[in-house]
């Protein structure tokens, strides 16, 4: 049977004609788009259906009150009977308000649901067949449409043609163009037997030939996957969403056991005041009016809030999705705003990862030229990023290319041996790797090892750079500085996360030395050196053991136990399956920085959230002074003392702390959806903030708002 190898390099595949590379990634909607819209205000009223009503607890209580006031004006028209103390266009308007009270809830769920089925719907649009060449077990090659591929099927995709399936690259390494998913158009290298072995379908392959192994089941794709995130976001509801819906419940049991006593109270002052008075009728007051007295309890529980929660929640999603990531579940994303420790990797993550010549010291006898040249001939069959920089600096530093004496034979580099060189026609080795390997290599050989040479080691890995031996033959000629560059920003990003007052720490393989000038640098809390893949696990275990939320990101087979018993695991799409599917996130951008953005779009949801339920919470009060002097005005002259907002009537006075707690759900549905601002500040910090932007606003502002209202209405003669 032929290699999957043999089949990449003698297999003919013809160049067939394949549809234009669609765009998977979700981009953001206007708020208000047209179709949206439309589409959010129908389902406003099928949602009044109280079956779905329900399951939000409060808008239900709204709900059944305002179906209540409908009996009762129904009751009223009946009978004939029309109240002589309001008139009954009072109660058609608190009716009518009630309602638009659930239908503005309604509307602003319906609006975070519409934006997600219209990103679920333009996916989907976007899923086609694409020719593939599955390889059957016979070595044949078969050309078959991408909808019958299977797990486990082994494609062969070469320059100029589309991956069929989400898969693992097996054999080979190519160029990918992943712009249809990432919005980058860089090109990115996929190798076999590698930490960036993973590919999705839908992507072009830029060169060469690889050998696919299709890791998606039909139905399972990373398409799939992501419409069912989308349109599993309108049911879905996070642990916090749900003990908030309780709490608000909860509020909103104690404010109807408050209200339902002010009916007797009520009743019971009408007719002390007609004695008191020596009357033969008695004087009515609103309190006695069950209208008014379902208006009062819709006003006193948080409607707010529990109008746009679902909104807030499914709009998280939404944020993380324009990010460009995929999560199992809401909770996943909410949980990342509660993160205490984030685990990161040194290489590719905080640092650039290509680690560059910078420094040539030589020992003994050789000069600096000696060093560089000889670095270079150790160097001339080495293709890492490393051995590039050493024939960079030689070819910058001679102004002539490195070329290999005749006969020499290269040693490659290798995990195993942790050197690689060339052997000379003379049978002398020139060597470069590890400080150990090539001392134990020149102690084997009877060379002698020069005094200063630890010191310089030392010297150079306490300043954050890497040490490479050169050897020639069994001498050592000198020491190479490796550093790694941090990235752009990464100082500014970690003095962020510590506002924050998050806990960061840096993993890697490097030496404690080499580790302690790289967090100095970069301002990290502590570091992990050496570690092991079992090291990172027992480390995110400890953590956990101490109470802490413990957010991880990787890429590789070996990070796997880590990142599943982390709280939060984001792996990158590029990595293997065995990442992918250990996380609980994956990143579609493989970008190694993006586990920051995950966890302030958590907080962003975590604020969001907080900010209105405080606005919904202490807005009540306002509304607390409107209504009470409004229900007893008739019977109780002295509670005008309390009367600071000066109101009308007190008819005008309810109709106005009802339009306003009805017509504020619309005004703060974009804060809902779009999320407040994150700023990285500590939480102390924060509370203050929420408390006072949002407390405090939530208290001014209904004052504001009612008394404009009434004004309004007396203007216009709405009221009497």
């Amino acid at each position: 049977m032929p290699k999957k190898s043999d089949l990449i390099e003698k297999v003919e595949l013809p160049l067939v004609a394949q549809q234009k590379p669609f765009s998977r990634r979700v981009k953001p909607k206007a708020l208000f788009e047209k179709e949206i819209t439309l589409t959010a205000l129908k389902n406003a009223f099928v949602m009044l259906r109280p079956d779905i009503q329900w399951k939000n607890p409060v808008m239900f209580v709204v709900e059944v009150g305002a179906f209540l006031i409908l009996l009762y004006i129904l009751q009223l028209a009946s009978n004939g009977e029309m109240p002589g103390h309001v008139p009954l266009s009072y109660f058609i308007s608190l009716d009518v308000w009630l309602f638009l009270t659930v239908l503005f809830a309604n509307f602003a769920t319906s609006l975070a649901e519409a934006r997600g089925k219209a990103q679920a719907d333009s996916l989907r649009r976007t899923r086609h067949d694409i020719m593939s060449y599955r390889i059957n077990h016979d070595g044949t090659v078969e050309a078959v449409s991408s909808a019958v591929l299977n797990r486990g099927d082994h494609v062969v995709v070469q320059a100029g043609q589309m991956i069929p399936a989400d898969g693992e690259v097996i054999e080979g390494v190519a160029y990918i163009d992943e712009s249809a998913i990432t919005g980058e158009s860089a090109p990115v290298l996929r190798e076999a037997q590698s930490d960036r072995s993973g590919v999705t379908g839908g992507t072009t392959v830029l060169s060469d030939r690889i050998v696919v192994q299709v890791t998606s089941s039909k139905g399972n794709s990373f398409l799939d996957r992501m419409i069912a995130l989308i349109e599993g976001a309108i049911r879905q509801r996070t642990p916090n969403e749900l003990a908030l819906t309780m709490l608000l419940s909860a509020f909103s049991l104690i404010f109807l056991i408050v209200v339902i006593p002010l009916w007797p109270m009520a009743l019971h002052a009408e007719y002390y005041m007609m004695r008191y008075l020596k009357g033969d009728e008695v004087i009515h007051s609103l309190g006695t009016d069950v209208p008014t007295l379902i208006a009062l309890l819709v006003c006193l529980i948080p409607t707010t809030i529990g109008a746009l929660l679902s909104a807030i929640g499914i709009a998280g999603m939404d944020r993380a999705l324009q990010a460009n990531i995929i999560a199992n579940s809401g909770k996943a994303v909410e949980l990342a705003g509660d993160i205490d420790v984030i685990l990161l990797d040194k290489t590719g993550t905080i640092t650039i990862g290509n680690r560059q010549a910078r420094s040539f010291t030589p020992l003994g006898d050789y000069t600096k030229d000696d060093l560089i040249r000889l670095s270079a001939m150790a160097s001339i069959a080495d293709n890492t990023p490393e051995g590039k920089s050493i024939k960079k600096y030689y070819e910058t530093h001679n102004k002539t290319a490195i070329s290999p004496p005749a006969r020499a034979e290269f040693i490659p580099f290798s995990a195993k041996t942790r050197m690689s060189g060339i052997s000379l026609s003379d049978g002398r080795q020139i060597l470069k790797g590890a400080p150990d390997t090539i001392i134990k290599f020149v102690q084997d050989h009877h060379g002698t090892i020069p005094d200063k040479l630890q010191s310089l080691i030392d010297s150079i890995a306490s300043q954050g750079a890497t040490p490479l031996i050169i050897s020639d033959g069994n001498n050592i000629a000198g020491v190479v500085g490796l550093e790694d560059v941090l990235k752009p920003n990464m100082k500014e990003r970690f003095a962020r996360l510590r506002k924050m007052g998050l806990k960061t720490i840096m993993v890697t393989g490097d030496n404690p030395r080499t580790a302690a000038a790289i967090v100095a640098e970069a301002g990290i809390d502590e570091f992990l050196a050496e570690a092991k893949p079992e090291d990172k696990l027992q480390f995110v275990k400890k953590q956990q053991a101490e109470g802490r939320l413990v957010a991880l990101m990787g890429d590789g087979t070996n990070d796997a136990p880590a990142l599943a018993q982390a709280d939060v695991a984001l792996a990158m799409n590029a990595g293997t399956i065995a990442a992918k599917e250990a996380a609980n996130m994956v990143d579609l951008d493989s970008d190694p920085t993006k586990l920051l953005r995950v966890i302030e779009i958590g907080k962003q949801l975590l604020i969001t959230r907080g900010a209105l339920t405080t606005f919904s919470i202490t807005n009540d009060v306002a509304k607390y002074f409107a209504i009470i002097p409004a229900l007893f005005a008739g019977t109780l002259p002295w509670l005008k003392a309390i009367d600071i907002m000066h109101l009308h009537s007190s008819t005008s006075a309810i109709l106005s702390a009802v339009i306003f707690n009805a017509l504020i759900i619309p005004f703060l549905i974009p804060i809902a959806i779009k999320g407040i601002r994150y700023r990285a500040l500590g939480a102390d910090a924060l509370l203050r903030r929420n408390l006072l932007i949002w407390g405090l606003g939530g208290l001014i502002v209904p004052f504001i708002g009612i008394k404009l209202i009434d004004l309004f209405m007396v203007s216009t003669n709405m009221v009497s």
